[in-house]
C-alpha cells in the first residue's frame, strides 16, 4: 500500500485476456493472486469470484473485513474497493470475468445486483461448484474460445446460490427498484421519485423492498446512498462538503445529519478514522 500524506492509493485493475486466449474469464489459483498482490488497496472493473478450499486468512470488502477458511466463497463486485489480508496460507481458486460475461437472465440479474462478501457452502454444494470450476479452468485457457467459458460461468454462478439470492430474483419489482436506485440515488433521495418513475405506489415499493430484502425501500437508498457517502470519503478523499454536493444534497449540514444518522459520526471524524 502507497499514501501520500493522509490519501491512499488505490490499485486500479483492468480485466485483460490472459495471453494467447480470447477468454473473458481467467481462473488463478491463490499462489498467482499472492504473486501479483501488493497488499494494497484493489479496485477493478471485473468481477472476483474466489473459492478457498482450506487454509484461512482474510479480505475486507468496502468497509467490512470477512474471514476465509475451508468452503467459503467471496464475491468481490467492480468498483468495489478491497484488499486481501493475510492469505499466505490459503489454497483454492479466483474466478475473474468481466461484467458482461453471464447468458443466462437469471444470472445476469445475479450479476447486476448479486453480493459482494463471503459466506460458507454447504457439502454437496461445494462438490458441485469444484466440479464446475474445474471444467471452467480447463476451457478459459482454450486459444480463441470466448463462448464456452461464458457458458460455464454462467453454469458456476447458477451452483453458487447466494444468500438470499432467491428472494431478490423472485421479486420484478424490487428488481427494477434496485436499478432505478443504482441510476438515480445520487440525484434523487425519495421513495416517492421511484414510485411515479416505475409506476406505482410508495407503499408497494416499500413491501416488495422488505419482501426482498427486510428493508422498507427508504432504508434501502438510504444505504446505498450512504455507502456510496463512505467510498467518496475514504477511498476518493472528497472533503465532506464537496461529497455531499457529489450526492445531490444542496446544503452541507442537510449531508452531515444524513450521514450522523447513518454512522453515529460527522463526516470529517468519519474519515479521519478512515483514510
Amino acid at each position: 500500500m502507497v499514501k501520500n500524506g493522509h490519501v491512499t492509493t488505490i490499485r486500479q485493475m483492468t480485466y485483460r485476456p490472459a495471453r494467447d486466449t480470447a477468454a473473458p474469464v481467467e481462473v488463478m489459483s491463490f499462489a498467482t493472486l499472492r504473486a501479483r498482490n501488493d497488499g494494497g488497496l484493489q479496485r477493478a472493473d471485473f468481477h472476483v469470484l474466489a473459492f478457498v478450499r482450506g487454509g484461512r486468512g482474510e479480505v475486507s470488502i468496502d468497509f467490512a473485513t470477512h474471514a476465509l477458511a475451508s468452503r467459503v466463497v467471496a464475491w468481490i463486485r467492480p468498483g468495489v474497493v478491497h484488499r486481501w489480508n493475510d492469505v499466505e496460507r490459503i489454497t483454492g481458486d479466483l474466478v475473474l470475468f468481466e461484467p458482461t460475461v453471464p447468458v443466462t437472465p437469471l444470472t445476469r440479474d445475479l450479476v447486476a445486483g448479486g453480493p459482494a462478501g463471503c459466506w460458507p457452502v454447504d457439502g454437496p454444494t461445494w462438490r458441485l461448484l469444484t466440479a464446475a470450476l474445474s471444467h471452467l479452468r480447463l476451457e478459459s485457457k482454450a486459444a480463441g474460445d470466448r463462448e464456452l467459458p461464458a457458458l460455464l460461468v454462467s453454469a458456476l454462478l447458477l451452483r453458487l446460490n447466494p444468500p438470499s439470492s432467491a428472494a431478490l430474483t423472485a421479486h420484478e419489482t424490487f428488481r427494477q427498484f434496485r436499478d432505478a436506485v443504482e441510476a438515480d440515488f445520487r440525484t434523487h433521495h425519495d421513495v416517492g421519485h421511484y414510485a411515479r418513475t416505475l409506476g406505482w405506489s410508495a407503499r408497494t415499493l416499500s413491501r416488495t423492498c422488505r419482501a426482498a430484502t427486510g428493508r422498507t425501500a427508504k432504508q434501502f437508498l438510504a444505504e446505498r446512498l450512504l455507502l456510496e457517502a463512505k467510498r467518496l470519503l475514504a477511498h476518493d478523499g472528497l472533503s465532506p462538503s464537496r461529497c455531499g454536493q457529489r450526492l445531490g444534497f444542496a446544503d452541507p449540514s442537510n449531508f452531515s445529519a444524513f450521514f450522523v444518522h447513518g454512522t453515529g459520526q460527522r463526516p470529517g471524524a468519519w474519515q479521519e478514522a478512515n483514510r
